[in-house]
């Protein structure tokens, strides 16, 4: 694959108005914006991201995790970007590399938008529905494609979906967003009925032609297939989104433990400091111990464990 054809802002459905000239802001950080402002994105705050909304202890919700993924994918990317331009500095279209950060950002901030309420309990809830419940007898009406979009209901999917589908009243190409942006939140590219036993997938059978037109324009890889069943490679900075999601709910998920009172403090820093080698362990601990505040201590350590492992997957 090559870089010059996978960072396009070419916007989805708009395709006939694609201008190539820049304003004072990049395609990719309207994208984000857009997001931003979106109904979708803030619908996030409602649905919980591990732990059930306390009350009076703040946690974590779909809605600050994306925003938290975000900011750690834009790192992410920007270090990986630094090394990609020394790699390619020669090359006439590099300065495309220096937009890695902004397609990132904002496919983190996406990352989740197609996720049912109580995250894969509620996507298996869905599929149990159709294969197990009352909607079994909708089968025979469905293609054996759409029957696999159903009884493997997937959120990735669904994000794809809902930021592509021209639902009533909205325009061609749903929200419009850049091709690059769209492909980057993708980490399974291929349909429904591969889904196999893992019930991943990237797109349901009604999205199918419009993400095969998005992977061909930024020259993803097509894998063949004997049945003639879709699949590509990924998208490399589904690669950067999907660490930046990995490493948030890892690290944030164990800081949330700690302020309800379902892990020690004592346990949870162990845990966190055994991510440093011994020099800088020792500086960290004198760091923490100029607060009082348990919970001040375990953000600082979170914050610490972040960059490093920030710079271990650039």
């Amino acid at each position: 694959m090559d870089w010059n054809r996978l960072i396009c802002d070419k916007r989805f459905g708009l395709e006939d108005y694609h201008d190539p000239r820049r304003g004072v802001r990049s395609d990719f950080q309207r994208d984000y914006d857009r997001l931003v402002f979106s109904s979708p994105f803030r619908r996030l705050q409602n649905k919980t991201q591990v732990f059930p909304l306390p009350g009076s202890i703040f946690v974590h919700n779909r809605l600050t995790h994306s925003i938290e993924v975000a900011c750690v994918g834009r790192s992410l990317a920007t270090e990986t970007a630094i090394v990609l331009r020394e790699r390619h500095g020669a090359q006439p279209w590099a300065g495309k590399i220096d937009a890695i950060g902004e397609i990132v950002a904002a496919g983190c901030l996406a990352h989740d938008l197609g996720n049912p309420p109580f995250g894969h309990s509620g996507e298996k809830a869905i599929s149990t529905f159709f294969s197990e419940g009352a909607g079994r007898e909708l089968q025979s009406e469905l293609t054996p494609g759409q029957w696999a979009d159903l009884t493997h209901f997937e959120g990735n999917a669904n994000a794809f979906r809902l930021l592509t589908h021209r639902f009533k009243g909205r325009r061609p190409g749903g929200f419009a967003m850049t091709y690059s942006t769209l492909a980057s939140i993708v980490k399974y590219p291929y349909e429904s009925v591969l889904a196999g036993n893992k019930n991943k997938f990237g797109f349901f059978t009604s999205e199918r032609a419009d993400f095969s037109r998005v992977a061909d324009e930024l020259g993803m890889l097509r894998r063949p297939s004997a049945d003639g069943s879709l699949r590509y490679a990924r998208h490399p900075l589904v690669y950067l989104v999907e660490a930046a999601d990995d490493i948030c709910y890892e690290v944030m998920d164990l800081e949330d433990a700690h302020k309800l009172g379902l892990l020690a403090t004592g346990e949870v820093t162990e845990l966190l400091l055994s991510f440093f080698e011994p020099e800088r362990r020792s500086r960290i601990v004198d760091n923490m111990e100029r607060v009082d505040d348990p919970n001040e201590k375990i953000g600082y350590l979170r914050s610490s464990v972040i960059g490093v492992l920030v710079n271990a997957c650039a």
